[in-house]
């Protein structure tokens, strides 16, 4: 293996010592990039990509990037984020969800709902809708239209009534998945405030939401019963706005976050910090193209959430807004999203990611669990392979204090399960990274103690993955296997796939069996277990497939089994995956918290991650005819391919800075330290590019 030794690039940060507290106005505050590609990426994004049925488990909720607070529609029937994109009959407006992560959805919380005439459970059916960016909006059949944005921790509400009587029914028990556990309100006159303790994704912990809620002079609220409001209003209002905030600390912070300007401004506001945060990443290509990337790379950055107070936002010397590091974020799905969404953060927003990677390495000073805990500052789901995670961001150049949790991390890999077949190749992935972490505080006879707790992996791997003869191979969830086949997990050994590649007989056959794994279309692009495997042929004589399959996975039509009922079946998908389209993805395809959305991210801009861990990332050529990172105060980093067409997937040549380029791979200091690759494509394989100087993880014995 080709060692990548990571040295800290000199990116400083204040270690925050409370979870609340952050630095004071103007820290590392940097002027911003300017830059001729400046587009309006926002008005690119489609917020319906993924919001129907089991496609996505997505919503088209007014949100702001990283915010607890997303307002969005609630429909009949109670699906996932609360929301179908064909449904006509709405429940009302909720304010906060976890998108695309499985179960039966959590948040919901907060149901308010407008009405028209004497009863508050008339119906409303949607009659046009349509939403962007920080945005959302609803006619109905009744004449009542609604409005929502939100920015940072506060949104609004905007109503317009015909006339006669009207209101609303708020429900503070309303959640998704019957999450509710308790709450506790006040009214005083117009403002309705309090605190709802909800269940966390898939009910595995417990979180508290602090709000405060003030409504247009003219309303009378009153009390229902069963945690329920009546709020009427005077007949001969025509108008009605919501101004709601929320915070995990308390309801004096929701309060002091309202936005203080009218709807117009809020919403204009957001739309331009979503355009800023977009415009990270800048593509030129075909329209259409440019669409289905943005509104994907929207969805990237959803979660994890800001629970600090303030946002740690601040006006930079230029008058800009800028974020502090000391930003602390909680709301995690790290087994779906190590693979790809965090280090996607890690490249594009690299300020964020000093909070974020701070606020991962902060779970085991509080006690962290694999899911959530019953006090939970927001809505989360789980945290394997955090110790992964930390050990990647420390060879970006991101600071983390090892030596502070050293005594959590071996505790947590001490108790990992390897009990099943999938959890041992899993659980020694986390004993490997311990084992660096370890090497890196220069505790020698402990890293090599858990170095060889990871090699334990062949043992396992003989055991259950070795022979393709059995007959439950392909089926999912044989012998205790979580979401996968044997054929999908087999290959689940990032960290050591140069020791992979001796357990299946070398080079030879473990290309072979690459060729039978896609040939028979046993992959499975729908879940994560084999998410990596398509790359693995960058560890082969024959990279070029891998191109290929970057390639189709990404933007031509494929065959996929192992859905619904979780078997093979008879009755496959065929189709392109990556749709902009409201039935996106592979039926029961999740987007798990933006992993899946990062995925086509990584693919369109040409690299994907080799092995979380290491700084390195495998090569693909891009969707695009030219793809800029760029960054406040850094030189950025522009992608350009030259014989461009939708078509071609081969990479001829690559020249990086002036120099050709003949290995696969690009590290993570090459692309922070700005410049230009140029690829050439060609529409067939040319093999003999990728074969010289080849990276492959590996394990030193």
């Amino acid at each position: 293996m080709i060692r990548i030794n990571s040295t800290l690039t000199g990116i400083a940060f204040l270690f925050a010592l409370c979870l609340f507290f952050i630095c004071p106005t103007g820290y590392l505050a940097a002027q911003p990039v300017k830059n001729s590609l400046q587009k309006d990426a926002a008005s690119l994004v489609n917020v319906f990509l993924g919001t129907s049925g089991d496609h996505g488990q997505m919503s088209p909720a007014a949100s702001y990037p990283f915010s607890m607070l997303s307002i969005g529609p609630q429909t009949y029937p109670n699906t996932h984020t609360g929301y179908e994109y064909n449904a006509k009959k709405f429940l009302g407006f909720t304010h906060n969800r976890f998108e695309g992560v499985g179960c039966t959805g959590s948040g919901g919380l907060i149901l308010i709902k407008p009405f028209i005439g004497q009863s508050p459970d008339s119906e409303l059916i949607k009659s046009a809708q349509s939403a962007s960016p920080g945005f959302y909006s609803v006619s109905f059949t009744n004449r009542i239209t609604a409005e929502l944005s939100v920015f940072h921790k506060s949104g609004m509400h905007r109503y317009q009534f015909p006339e006669g009587e009207k209101g609303f029914s708020i429900d503070l028990r309303h959640s998704l998945s019957n999450g509710f556990v308790n709450e506790e309100h006040r009214i005083e006159r117009n403002t309705l405030s309090g605190w709802v303790d909800a269940k966390t994704t898939c009910s595995a912990g417990k979180y508290r939401l602090y709000y405060f809620a003030e409504f247009n002079k003219g309303i009378n609220l009153q009390e229902q019963g069963n945690h329920k409001l009546l709020g009427k209003l005077q007949p001969d209002m025509r108008s009605a706005e919501i101004r709601i905030a929320l915070s995990s600390v308390s309801i004096d912070y929701a309060k002091a976050s309202l936005f203080a300007d009218d709807f117009d401004a809020l919403k204009q506001k957001s739309k331009n910090e979503w355009n800023s945060l977009l415009n990270a990443i800048k593509v030129k290509g075909e329209p259409e193209r440019e669409k289905l990337f943005y509104s994907l790379l929207y969805r990237a950055v959803q979660s994890p959430y800001v629970i600090s107070e303030k946002d740690g936002i601040y006006k930079g010397t230029n008058g800009a807004e800028q974020h502090s590091s000391d930003i602390r974020y909680n709301g995690w799905a790290v087994w779906d999203n190590y693979r790809t969404q965090l280090p996607l953060l890690s490249i594009a927003w690299p300020e964020r990611y000093k909070g974020i990677s701070a606020s991962l390495a902060d779970l085991y000073r509080f006690g962290k669990k694999d899911y959530a805990t019953q006090n939970e500052p927001s809505n989360t789901v789980r945290t394997e392979h955090t110790i992964v995670v930390l050990l990647d961001a420390y060879r970006k150049g991101y600071k983390v204090e090892f030596s502070k949790i050293i005594d959590s991390l071996i505790k947590e890999v001490d108790g990992l399960d390897f009990s099943r077949p999938d959890k041992a190749l899993e659980s020694s992935y986390d004993a490997w990274a311990l084992s660096e972490i370890l090497g890196i505080l220069k505790k020698k006879e402990l890293s090599e103690k858990y170095k060889q707790k990871a090699l334990q992996y062949k043992e396992y791997w003989n055991k259950d993955f070795e022979d393709l003869s059995r007959p439950d191979i392909d089926r999912m969830q044989a012998r205790g296997l979580y979401q996968g086949t044997i054929w999908q997990y087999r290959w689940f050994v990032p960290f050591d796939v140069k020791g992979l590649i001796e357990l299946t007989g070398g080079d030879k056959e473990y290309t072979s069996q690459l060729d039978r794994f896609f040939e028979n279309d046993y992959y499975n692009h729908a879940n994560e277990p084999d998410l990596q495997v398509p790359l693995m042929y960058n560890a082969s004589p024959e990279p070029w497939k891998s191109q290929a399959l970057m390639h189709q996975l990404a933007a031509d039509t494929v065959v996929q089994y192992y859905f619904n009922d979780n078997s093979r079946g008879i009755d496959p998908f065929v189709d392109v995956i990556y749709k902009n389209e409201p039935a996106a993805y592979i039926r029961t395809m999740d987007d798990d918290a933006g992993a899946m959305s990062a995925w086509y991210v990584f693919a369109a801009c040409g690299f994907s991650p080799a092995c979380v861990g290491w700084p390195v990332y495998y090569l693909n050529l891009p969707l695009f005819q030219s793809v800029q990172f760029s960054w406040p105060g850094r030189k950025p980093f522009t992608i350009k391919v030259e014989n461009y067409s939708p078509g071609n997937r081969y990479i001829g040549k690559v020249i990086l800075n002036g120099k050709e380029l003949n290995r696969n791979y690009i590290t993570h200091e090459e692309i922070m330290s700005g410049g230009t690759i140029v690829f050439e494509a060609s529409g067939t394989p040319v093999k003999n590019w990728g074969i010289k100087e080849q990276w492959i993880s590996q394990v030193d014995k």
